[in-house]
Parts: structure tokens; C-alpha cells; sequence
């Protein structure tokens, strides 16, 4: 009778932090041979974090990672699965190796390396071309690293090579709908094995990424047996007797908000404790955004580390300054209102001379919109460097798309929270987290958006009704269809045009933009590289 019971370490690695990496998974390794394990699996590259970037450029950081994985050997009491970049004869690899009786006893070289949406694997690996299949307490296992398992080639070479069992190490970024595709190629290749699957897969923020472990096993049929939490570190125990993953635990699916929030407080939280900032700063503008964002920030990072800001201008309504004092009371952060109206008016001294010289102006335009947001901007810098914490941005992608945001103004700062959220969606986070607790006024919620940048404003002076804006941009930046296609769909042309000429038209702001979490499946971030200087005309 073949048994074996395999540990899977979802765990938070640091990039770069090849000791503390180390150390995390000799921890791991204890709670497992202390609960029986056979073998520890841990996530892809677990020991230098993943993605590592241009650092898998420089021959000194595969000499760390090789001295530290032979440390790691010679400290595990019991084996180890680790992934890490491995450098061979001048060539370097996406690489997992079995640690075992102090040393290195197998290494397996990742077959397939992603080249699309946030990855660029082909930049810094060679592939690896040999399956690699170890046993383990009499059980043969193949070994797989996350790209692996989502095309054709390497699993099926490891079942060729005689594995009944696929340990799969993976790092796989979160965004919505991410786990149902992760079930259905997995499926696939089990379909086409005939063997189950253990799928161990980083969890924590990475600059834009975000890892939702969410790990998982599926037997030879396809069918789950085991299912991890999401968003959190967890050590999971699998049995596999007799060509059989044995049922497990299954933790029940988040809801869309619940996940997405989750992936939105987890990457608040990793990017300012990763970077060591002592807390953050949130300008509150009485709306939905700034709102949403507080809310994130509090539930990530603790009420004692944020602060918030209200700046009311001439334009600002009551009704702005009200909700926002009853939202701080209500989360309970330190609170500062610094009004801005002496400000603009010594600017407004200070440009006329010149504003004269370049003939008559009208008594309003953008000119004088983009001056509040600015000094606003100003005033969170200065903040941010006086007390070293983050400054958050608040703006939201439907924003972030066709440019309805200020360049040094409301765009100041350090980490866009909900860079990647469509203001519909912002909407719905909104309730769903009033909904766990009442923290958002009702008021920001049901009130019309606005800038409040002059009298009277609202964001539809300027935009399409936010449900049109948001479907326009999904379809032509998230899928990639023409305008042509977009208005096939019953959209007006004259929407289709104004939202495409404005995305396009902006990408010199979003390129100026700070980097911001990624929740769709494509944020305007590592997956997308269109050029800011172009003359494409788009297919009407």
C-alpha cells in the first residue's frame, strides 16, 4: 500500500529576502514534520519571492540564492520541495529542487515560461526540457511550476516518465474569476494524466500583484478535495494512499467583493509593511473614492497608522465636509481639515502678471480646476515627507483610463489603491464593506459623483453615464475589441468615440501614474504597454 502525506506551505515570501525566506519555510517545515508530513511543497521561487525582476539579472543574486538553498538543505528535518532561480552552466532556470538528507537530490527546470499579461519570463529563464520525478515514501511524484500545468507538455511528459502523483509549485496573481480558470486547466491536464494534483500557490502583495494562495487538490477525476482559504498564510496537509488524493477540507468561495476587498487590503498592507513605511495618508474629498480607500487602508494597515485629510476649497459642500468628519469618527483615524481658499488665492496673485501677458482667459476653465487638485496635492506631499508615511491615491480606473484625474494633483502619491477598480465596482465594494460593518455614510454612497472643482459639477459634465464608461473601456482595453465592435453592441458611436480618444489621449498621464494594485485580468500596469506617441486609427 503506497501512502504519502504531503505539506503544503502557503506562506508570504519577501522578494529579495532570501534568509527570511529561508527561515519562513524551515518554520513551516517544523509545524509539518511535527504534523506528520512525508514532504513539504512551497510555492514557485518561494525562496528569493516571485517576481524578482531584473534581480534575475545579476550572476551575485543566483550565488546568494544557491548558498542560502544549500543552508536551507543542511537545516531540514524533514524534505523539502523549494522553488528558486538556479544558475547551470551559464544558464539560468525557473527551478524547484528536493531537499533531502542535507542536500540537494533532484532539481526540475521549469518547461513552460510565461510570456504574456504580467509576466516575462522569457526576459530572464532558459526552458527546461527533462520531467523529473522523485519518490517520495514509495510514491513516485512529477514535479511542475505553475505555467506548467496551464499548457500542455510538462505534466504529461511527468506521467510518461512513470509519476502518480503531480506536486505542482506555483505563483499565480490574483484577479477576479482567477480560480475558476485555475480549476479548469488543472482539469485539463488531470484529463489528460489521469493523475491528481497538488497545487501549492504563493499568498501576498507584490508591488501591483497580489498572490491569493487559494490552494488546492484535485484528484484523478478532477474533482476538488481540498480547498485552502484565500488571502491568508495556511499549511495544509493532503494524504495520498493508493493512487487516491483522500477528501479533505474545503474552505467555501469567497463572493466577488469579498475577494476582491481581500485582494485590496492584503496588497495595502504588504506594499507599506514590505517597504516599511510607518503609515499612510488619505486626502478625503466627501466622496466615494476617498472613501473606499480609507476603508481599505483602516482594515489593512489599523486606525492608529492612517490619517486623513480634508481640503475644502470655496467649491466644497457642506454635505462633503459632514460626511467625511462622520466617517472619520466612525473608523476612528486621526483627522486634519486644512482649507484651501488662501492658497488659490495667492496663486491667483501670483499668475496674473502672466496669465495677462497671454491675452483674455475665461473666468473659469480647467486651468483653475487643476490648481485646487494641485495644491491639495502639495499640501499631502509635504505631509508625507514630514511624517514619512505613504501618501494613497484615491482614484479609480475608470479614471486612471480616460484621464479624469490631475498630474501632480490628485495623482500625487506613493500606491494607487483602486487603480484597478471601475468606478461601478467601486460602488459595489462600497456597500458590501458597509454591509460587514456600517463605516461608509450613506450620503457618499447615493449622492452624484463630483470633482466639486467648481460650482455645481458633476462628473457626468464631462463623462459618459459610469455604466457605459465602464462597459466601453472593459470591452476596448480589457479584450481588445475594436470600436467597431463596441458600437456593434449597441453603444453609440458617439460615446465609443469620446471614451477611445480619451484613453488613448491620456496614456502620458497613466505612465506618470503610481503603481496600484491589479484585481482585472488587465490594469494599466505591468499587462499593458501601449505607446504614449501613436497614430494608429482605430477600426470604425
Amino acid at each position: 500500500m503506497s501512502r504519502l502525506r504531503v505539506a503544503i506551505a502557503q506562506f508570504n515570501a519577501h522578494v529579495g529576502d532570501l534568509a527570511g525566506n529561508a527561515e519562513r519555510i524551515l518554520e513551516f517545515a517544523v509545524r509539518a514534520r511535527d504534523g506528520g508530513a512525508d514532504v513539504l511543497l512551497t510555492p514557485e521561487l518561494a525562496l528569493s519571492g516571485y517576481p524578482p525582476e531584473d534581480l534575475l539579472m545579476r550572476p551575485d543574486f543566483y550565488r546568494a540564492c544557491v548558498a542560502q538553498l544549500d543552508a536551507l538543505a543542511r537545516a531540514a528535518t524533514l524534505p523539502i520541495v523549494v522553488g528558486y532561480p538556479e544558475e547551470s552552466a551559464g544558464r539560468y532556470y525557473n527551478a524547484a529542487s528536493l531537499l533531502a538528507n542535507g542536500r540537494v537530490t533532484a532539481t526540475y527546470r521549469k518547461f513552460r515560461l510565461p510570456n504574456y499579461e504580467v509576466f516575462d519570463e522569457e526576459r530572464y529563464f532558459a526552458a527546461g526540457n527533462e520531467p523529473c520525478v522523485i519518490e517520495l515514501n514509495g510514491v513516485r511524484c512529477g514535479l511542475a511550476i505553475c505555467a506548467d500545468v496551464w499548457e500542455s507538455g510538462a505534466a504529461e511528459a511527468a506521467a510518461h516518465a512513470g509519476a502518480e502523483l503531480i506536486l505542482t509549485l506555483n505563483a499565480s496573481p490574483f484577479h477576479m474569476n482567477k480560480q475558476a480558470r485555475r480549476y479548469e486547466v488543472l482539469r485539463e491536464r488531470v484529463a489528460a494524466t489521469g493523475k491528481p494534483v497538488i497545487y501549492a500557490n504563493l499568498v501576498g502583495g507584490q508591488d501591483e500583484l497580489v498572490f491569493d494562495g487559494a490552494s488546492f487538490g484535485m484528484d484523478g477525476q478532477g474533482r476538488l478535495t481540498h480547498q485552502l482559504p484565500a488571502f491568508v498564510e495556511a499549511l495544509e496537509f493532503i494524504e495520498y494512499a493508493d493512487g487516491h488524493l483522500l477528501p479533505g477540507r474545503i474552505v467555501e468561495p469567497p463572493s466577488r467583493e469579498a475577494e476582491v476587498y481581500a485582494a485590496l487590503k492584503l496588497g495595502v498592507a504588504d506594499y507599506l509593511g514590505k517597504n516599511d513605511f510607518p503609515g499612510a495618508i488619505i486626502g478625503l474629498s466627501g466622496g466615494i473614492d476617498s472613501a473606499l480607500t480609507l476603508a481599505i487602508a483602516v482594515d489593512a494597515l489599523g486606525a492608529e497608522k492612517v490619517r486623513a485629510v480634508m481640503m475644502p476649497s470655496p467649491w466644497t459642500a457642506q454635505m462633503s465636509l459632514d460626511d467625511s468628519r462622520e466617517m472619520v469618527r466612525r473608523l476612528g483615524v486621526q483627522y486634519d481639515e486644512i482649507p484651501i481658499a488662501a492658497a488659490m488665492g495667492q496663486f491667483a496673485v501670483l499668475l496674473a502678471p502672466t496669465f495677462a501677458s497671454l491675452g483674455p482667459k475665461p473666468a473659469w476653465d480647467t486651468t483653475d480646476e487643476n490648481l485646487q487638485a494641485r495644491i491639495r496635492g502639495m499640501l499631502l506631499m509635504a505631509l508625507s515627507n514630514r511624517t514619512g508615511r505613504i501618501v494613497l491615491t484615491t482614484g479609480n480606473k475608470s479614471e486612471m483610463a480616460v484621464g479624469y484625474a490631475t498630474l501632480y494633483g490628485d495623482m500625487a502619491g506613493g500606491f494607487a489603491v483602486i487603480k484597478d477598480v471601475a468606478k461601478t465596482f467601486v460602488y459595489q465594494l462600497a456597500n458590501w464593506r458597509n454591509d460587514v460593518s456600517d463605516v461608509i455614510p450613506q450620503n457618499i454612497i447615493t449622492r452624484a459623483p463630483s470633482a466639486e472643482l467648481k460650482p455645481g459639477q458633476t462628473d457626468q459634465d464631462t463623462l459618459p453615464p459610469y455604466e457605459v464608461l465602464d462597459a466601453i473601456i472593459e470591452a476596448y482595453m480589457e479584450r481588445d475589441e475594436s470600436p467597431r465592435q463596441i458600437i456593434a453592441r449597441g453603444y453609440s458611436e458617439a460615446d465609443v468615440r469620446k471614451v477611445v480618444g480619451m484613453l488613448k489621449k491620456n496614456e502620458y498621464k497613466r505612465r506618470q501614474a503610481p503603481v496600484g494594485i491589479r484585481v482585472t485580468q488587465r490594469g494599466f500596469g505591468k499587462d499593458w504597454r501601449y505607446p504614449i506617441t501613436s497614430r494608429y486609427p482605430d477600426e470604425y
